[in-house]
């Protein structure tokens, strides 16, 4: 497309207006002022041009110069892009601090990835081949961790007519076509354009976090969506920095969109010194993070999402299982808000945009498992966790309304779980899970053939907690009937034993599904047995003070190997001391 320029008309923080760009195309890029800030057209309407502006406008006059290539808003995905640390826009920050000395400056130019590095590229496909869009053409070993499979683009095919081996740059072609066309080792790709697939798949594995309320109450498929609201100090970021260093993912892309410096500063600090548990190796070595902090410019976390979507996206199309956690999206609708306030757009409830909802789910709708495009059989997936920050901690806000009607699990938390320091905070009777009946299957043939009668088991035991302890509050705990004071304590023991967990300890951070079935197999036979005891007519306090239950408290911090054999010990033990109590 040929080159558009314009002139600066105004200038209202990050949205700039500009005449005379006759024939600009809306969401492409632009360069801005004297300095080439990276800005995108949002808006045109009657001869003048709107473009939200990346970085900061300060500075910048009326008059000034604005070109337009006719580019989309585009990500560089390829080798490189784990351990890597960008901004909004994929400029990579640590390149930055060499290049500044410091923080971003104005109009910076630096390039995503590194063109000049050289890789060893080792080809599985031959001069002759024919390829389609998504064919692996070799690969390149990224990381230790990580294989690196270099794609046929969407939207080009043909016949090998040269392939290249050994070390190869990005800025060279890797392959050549019959048709002429060049295949190179970086690609492009517009961030706001869903990357295609051959068919999505439904929901049949859950996406394995360790957390034992989120994998055992409240699962969320693999390729699903999760939602985390929760007020100030709750453990938002807890939750998702803890799925992502031990969710069971191939990839992790986490979008830090407009947190606080120190709590990025912790993650940047602290990742590249964490342990992968699958592997030993450390656990940046399959993750990508882009960082908006809340001082940054506000256009660049408004496309910071998108940003990480996209990546995502694109280790789907490898056959990878991606977990990209976004936190906050919150932050990012109030980016929305703030462009929106300076188009004077006849603004929705809280002074959000009316499209609020349609750019979430532009968001959201790129998750899920697919058939991979290609000629190979690969299948890869998406799993999206958003961190919500409602105001005040009140869900009936439009952010949280709006991502509920895109989410497949609602992970509530909750502030008075957190104040009585219970991690994760998670109400387990307001959030909800819309997977539990297609994963079923998939925990009765790979957990449990009575796992799901398990975890019922604990729903109702839990909301029978909340209704005892409300009938507390006005008659008192010794008015009760002595089965519920049973069920009480059992329920006080699922709690404190079960879903309370800490993200500190090596042990307790990470469950597996083994660990969980175990745990509750120990919870419910010791409600059994005290029930058992009760009908023989042992005193209460008796069953109550029976030593064993410190024993259970003590479960969690047992290792995942070979928790079996430990749990039908301990039940063995439960069964043992009630038999022997003695009847009043």
């Amino acid at each position: 497309m040929k080159e558009i320029r314009g002139k600066i008309h105004g200038v209202a923080g990050p949205t700039v207006s500009v005449k005379g760009m006759t024939g600009a195309v809306m969401n492409t890029v632009c360069l801005v002022g004297k300095h080439g800030l990276l800005g995108e057209i949002i808006r045109i309407k009657e001869g003048l041009v709107t473009l939200q502006v990346y970085e900061d406008t300060s500075g910048i006059s009326v008059g000034e110069e604005v070109i337009s290539y006719g580019i989309p808003l585009s990500v560089t995905l390829g080798p490189g892009l784990l351990t890597g640390i960008f901004d909004g826009i994929q400029r990579p920050l640590t390149k930055i601090r060499e290049t500044t000395g410091g923080f971003i400056t104005k109009g910076v130019k630096v390039e995503a990835l590194d063109i000049d590095r050289m890789w060893e590229f080792n080809p599985v496909k031959k001069k002759g081949d024919k390829v389609e869009p998504g064919d692996v053409l070799g690969t390149v070993q990224e990381t230790a961790r990580i294989l690196h499979r270099i794609m046929v683009p969407p939207g080009i095919s043909g016949v090998i007519k040269e392939i290249k081996k050994d070390r190869v740059s990005g800025a060279e072609y890797i392959c050549m076509l019959d048709n002429g066309k060049f295949i190179e080792l970086f690609q492009e790709w517009p961030v706001r354009r869903p990357r295609p697939f051959l068919a999505k798949l439904p929901p049949a594995e859950p996406f394995i976090t360790g957390q034992r309320v989120f994998d055992t109450l409240l699962p969320v498929a693999e390729g699903g969506t999760a939602i985390v609201p929760g007020g100030f100090g709750t453990g938002k970021t807890v939750v998702e920095q803890s799925i992502a260093k031990f969710s069971r993912s191939d990839i992790v892309v986490y979008v830090g969109c407009g947190e606080r410096g120190n709590e990025m500063s912790e993650i940047l600090s602290d990742f590249p010194d964490l342990k992968d548990p699958t592997s030993g190796l450390p656990l940046s070595l399959r993750t990508v993070i882009v960082v908006n902090t809340s001082n940054m410019p506000v256009a660049a976390r408004e496309a910071s999402i998108f940003t990480g979507i996209t990546i995502a996206e694109y280790f789907r199309d490898m056959g990878y299982s991606v977990a990209m956690l976004a936190d906050s999206i919150s932050r990012w609708a109030e980016a929305l808000r703030e462009i929106s306030s300076r188009l004077e757009e006849m603004p929705g409830e809280e002074g959000f945009p009316p499209y609020l909802a349609t750019q979430l789910g532009m968001f959201y709708e790129r998750s899920g498992k697919v058939r991979c495009l290609g000629s190979e059989d690969r299948r890869g997936s998406v799993t999206v966790i958003s961190a919500v920050s409602p105001p005040g901690g009140d869900f009936s806000e439009p952010v949280t309304q709006a991502s509920l009607r895109f989410a497949g699990a609602l992970w509530a938390l909750d502030p008075d779980l957190a104040y009585r320091r219970h991690f994760p905070a998670v109400n387990w009777l307001s959030s909800f899970s819309l997977y539990l009946a297609e994963l079923n299957d998939w925990f009765g043939t790979q957990v449990a053939d009575d796992m799901v009668a398990q975890r019922t088991r604990l729903y109702t035991l839990l909301q029978r907690q909340t209704e005892l302890r409300d009938i507390i509050q006005i008659i008192g705990i010794e008015a009760l009937q002595e089965s519920d004071r049973l069920t009480l304590e059992a329920a006080n023991l699922a709690t404190e034993a079960f879903l309370k967990q800490s993200a500190f300890s090596e042990i307790d951070a990470f469950n597996t599904y083994e660990k969980q079935y175990g745990m509750l197999k120990v919870i419910f036979t010791y409600l059994d047995s005290a029930e058992a005891a009760l009908k023989r007519g042992v005193y209460i306090e008796t069953i109550l003070d029976n030593p064993v239950k410190g024993r259970l408290m003590r479960m969690k911090d047992e290792p995942n190997e070979g928790f079996s054999k430990k749990a039908k010990d301990l039940i063995a033990a439960i069964e043992s001391e009630f038999s022997m109590l003695e009847e009043k």
